[in-house]
């Protein structure tokens, strides 16, 4: 399983990159590999300021649709447009050209709250 060492991981299996005071997210390697084909992705709240572990889109798979919660409190500033057309990239490529938002970190000590790569592994056994 690819769990990157550089990201936070949340305990509803979404990732975080921080890059200063923003931050990207995405779905994580085992999320969507529990999820399948992933055919739409619906993130309408871009401008919209989200608390920590608050909804901020779903994702459809072929048998199900799944809430996606922001693993730290912020703004959502940019929605990955690619996923319009291809949502499939979050399947092929997870934790990189598959992510979902950006977002304009409200309060960086929520970083702390996420598991690290080792947390997250122990997490999903």
């Amino acid at each position: 399983m690819n769990i990157p060492a550089e990201l936070k991981y949340s305990k509803e299996h979404e990732w975080l990159r921080v890059e200063g005071d923003t931050a990207i997210v995405g779905i994580t390697a085992f999320a969507q590999g529990e999820l399948g084909d992933i055919i739409y992705v619906d993130i309408d709240t871009v401008g919209e300021t989200i608390a920590k572990d608050a909804i901020f889109g779903t994702v459809e798979a072929v048998k199900t649709v799944s809430d996606l919660f922001l693993p730290v409190s912020g703004e959502v500033i940019e929605f990955n447009e690619a996923l319009k057309d291809k949502p499939e990239l979050v399947n092929n490529d997870p934790y990189g050209e598959g992510w979902m938002v950006k977002i304009k970190i409200s309060n960086p000590d929520e970083i702390a709250t996420l598991f690290d790569a080792a947390g997250y592994q122990a997490l999903i056994g």
